[in-house]
């Protein structure tokens, strides 16, 4: 981050208030990709969801024996969880979170995608929510992408490093969508530049009879 802020400050020149500046833009960026985690509206949701669920659904049915798979693996040490899912609807990510909160692997970062409300977005991200910043290159080439690209690179490594669950999805069910292709990279480089001695991949398959 460093770096990047320093060939900004290059190509646009050296001043007095460079430093305070950068730091601001830093501030701004991390705004844009996450906010800390709101205890009491997770709370509030924990106690919500399955009263939804029940309102949607008929029954939400588990693979327990993968399930196990899946806890085992959780109690790996110093080895994140990487969860990949393809989108099937809006409820996919309250769902998997709910489960995986219920069952002691811990609340996921879920990447979110572009949500028109500013008022859900911000509400998406008390609840453990993750934003592409604005203006964010999403393709797999290694084209500089300034400081948003750095920001968004240390942000994935202290989720991995801290082993907070990520949960990512691919959206689109025959391709890559941008961004997740661009989630992966993240993901990819921490592992490349050794923010992480290991990931451990999880695919989910999510179905419904009825997507809502």
């Amino acid at each position: 981050v460093q770096d990047a802020a320093s060939g900004q400050d290059r190509r646009s020149g050296e001043d007095e208030g460079s430093q305070q500046r950068w730091k601001k833009e830093i501030c701004q960026i991390l705004g844009e990709i996450q906010a800390p985690l709101s205890p009491l509206l997770l709370r509030l949701c924990h106690w919500l969801l399955p009263k939804l669920l029940t309102r949607l659904f008929l029954s939400v049915q588990l693979h327990w024996g993968q399930l196990e798979m899946v806890l085992r693996a959780a109690r790996t040490p110093e080895v994140p969880l990487v969860f990949l899912c393809s989108h099937q609807s809006q409820v996919d990510g309250p769902l998997l979170s709910f489960i995986l909160l219920s069952q002691g692997i811990g609340l996921p970062r879920v990447t979110v995608g572009a949500w028109p409300s500013p008022c859900l977005r911000s509400l998406l991200k008390r609840l453990g929510g993750i934003f592409l910043p604005s203006g964010m290159t999403q393709t797999l080439s290694d084209q500089d992408e300034g400081l948003p690209g750095a920001v968004l690179d240390a942000y994935i490594q202290e989720v991995l490093q801290s082993r907070q669950p990520l949960l990512l999805f691919l959206e689109e069910p025959l391709r890559l969508a941008d961004p997740a292709r661009c989630w992966l990279l993240r993901v990819l480089r921490a592992l490349r530049d050794g923010a992480v001695p290991d990931i451990l991949v999880v695919p989910v398959g999510i179905a419904y009879d009825v997507a809502p």
